[in-house]
């Protein structure tokens, strides 16, 4: 929850809205064009009465540069006026980066279910376990890590593991997920075929 916080602010996914031919209105995400690409904002045309300006530092380094004519898909994050006054006139504040948040968790949202088996990189350690990234940040506690709990769980960062997924909570938008079980469950297997082998003597 605090994750999604830092990434998108007090915006929840309930309440963005796609395109569908009315007015541009606040939390919707909308296709822009790219008009103008300087050092510090780019300039956006999603069809609206004003154009709207996303700053530069949205295009990580290894993304691909902004380009005038391109299409991306942003976030409108809300209506100024120049004299202070919420109207049709005013400029527009996007985010091309809230954006493809909110799009990649409801993505994961309707393909990933309780029992399934995902992979991912961890990306960070943080208070409690590890944040794991597949598609969005997942949640991997310390205790779940491995059977063994290691002596320091940063040793994973970088790394890319498989894990179960233990629980989603889609209203504090958190999933929840464990290595030590998809390992249990593999070594549990690999004992009963074993057994199923063995004879005395």
């Amino acid at each position: 929850e605090e994750d999604w916080s830092q990434a998108i602010g007090e915006v929840s996914p309930e309440e963005i809205y796609w395109e569908e031919g009315h007015e541009i209105g606040v939390n919707q995400i909308v296709d822009g064009k790219v008009i103008r690409v300087d050092n510090d904002f780019v300039l956006i045309d999603v069809g609206y009465k004003s154009e709207g300006s996303i700053p530069r530092d949205e295009w990580d380094a290894g993304d691909p540069p902004p380009t005038v004519g391109e299409t991306v898909k942003v976030l409108v994050e809300d209506i100024e006026d120049a004299t202070g006054r919420d109207d049709d006139r005013g400029m527009l504040l996007l985010s091309k980066r809230k954006a493809e948040k909110i799009e990649a968790w409801l993505k994961v949202m309707e393909t990933v279910h309780e029992g399934d088996v995902i992979t991912g990189a961890v990306t960070r350690k943080i208070k409690g376990g590890l944040l794991v990234d597949i598609g969005v940040n997942v949640f991997l506690p310390a205790s779940q890590v491995d059977i063994r709990r290691p002596h320091d769980i940063g040793d994973y960062i970088g790394r890319t593991i498989q894990c179960l997924v233990l629980k989603i909570d889609e209203a504090r938008r958190n999933i929840v997920v464990s290595r030590r079980s998809l390992i249990e469950a593999e070594r549990a297997e690999k004992k009963k075929e074993l057994l199923e082998t063995l004879e005395v003597g």
